[in-house]
């Protein structure tokens, strides 16, 4: 009988720490309603509450940039993971409102840590950049291309939202969440899967851009809510059970779910279909809105420095966003 050499051991990923961070701008829903107001437009915390699960939201300063935000958040989860800056091999920033338009937000990031020669690059699939992100980490760190990644989400969507509109401005907010993933002997992400249909481009969309110094299209955040509800549900259970069949599981192996922090209606109808209790969601919703591609780290962070995923527990992360694309990744933490 003979034993594999630590050369040709499998190598997998596990999540080593998580990081988050909030802007200290709190905006509430009395507080936003009473901005919108004075433009004559009508909403109420009841109704946001009803319609959506948020109660409030964090809006960045106007000069602070989704790296300034990735930064505390990424400290943080290196502090977890009990790493230090100059270990880290590559560096992912999924974003949808990057510093500029070049270079890249995770360029920007490698510098304010202070370290450099790694790979860095922002991924954008929108609100499933973090699953796609994560997903990229894990493909990279298994072939041996790096070894202990930063994967982060950021976003200062407040920065694109139109605040004359009441059905898109009341669901968004800013933020930043991290994880720190290593390569490991033991299996940690178990399987993922990505997916995009254009044929949906229109239904989520910020369809402006930069031309000769001026912007052309519209540059604010457009959205058909039912159109976005309709296939999310459907998606998210689908990518969902794909990910289960790849990783040998079933929905009863699931400890925690950790959807997308778009609407409590779309997130608890999802844990319904996958026959989950609610007590098994883990929702922020109600704290900072929907963060776009930060939403899912920030949850799983909060989740975690509140006691309630512990080592060994499974979880399963899902992502839906404009593209349209979606995706999950099951992984043992």
């Amino acid at each position: 009988m003979t034993t594999a050499s630590p050369r040709n051991a499998p190598r997998f990923s596990r999540i080593l720490g998580t990081g988050s961070y909030l802007p200290a701008n709190r905006v509430t829903n009395a507080a936003l309603a009473e901005r919108l107001a004075r433009d004559g437009i009508e909403t109420s915390h009841d109704w946001i509450v009803e319609r959506t699960g948020i109660h409030a939201r964090h809006f960045a300063d106007p000069h602070v940039t989704s790296s300034d935000l990735a930064l505390p958040a990424s400290l943080a989860a290196l502090e977890a993971a009990g790493v230090r800056p100059d270990e880290i091999d590559l560096i992912i920033v999924a974003t949808s409102t990057p510093d500029m338009v070049f270079p890249s937000t995770a360029c920007l990031l490698q510098q304010k840590l202070g370290i450099h020669g790694c790979a860095a690059f922002d991924v954008q699939a929108v609100c499933s950049g973090f699953v796609y992100a994560l997903t990229v980490a894990d493909s990279m760190i298994r072939t041996g291309a790096a070894t202990k990644a930063l994967v982060i989400g950021a976003e200062v969507f407040s920065r694109i939202l139109d605040f004359k509109d009441r059905t898109t401005c009341v669901l968004f907010g800013d933020g930043a969440g991290a994880v720190v993933v290593g390569a490991s002997d033991e299996p940690g992400i178990l399987a993922s899967e990505l997916h995009a249909d254009g044929r949906h481009v229109d239904i989520l969309c910020t369809p402006g851009t930069v031309s000769g110094g001026e912007v052309l299209g519209h540059p604010l955040l457009k959205m058909d809510g039912q159109a976005v509800f309709k296939l999310a549900v459907g998606v998210l259970e689908k990518v969902a059970r794909s990910v289960l069949d790849k990783a040998g599981r079933t929905d009863a192996d699931i400890d925690w779910l950790i959807p997308h922090q778009a609407n409590i209606r779309i997130m608890q109808g999802t844990a319904k279909k996958l026959r989950m209790s609610l007590d098994k969601l883990i929702a922020t919703v109600d704290e900072h809105g929907n963060t776009s591609a930060a939403s899912i780290p920030l949850a799983f962070d909060a989740a975690v420095r509140a006691g309630k995923i512990k080592r060994g527990d499974t979880v399963m992360l899902e992502g839906v966003g404009g593209g349209f694309t979606w995706g999950a990744v099951l992984l043992d933490y």
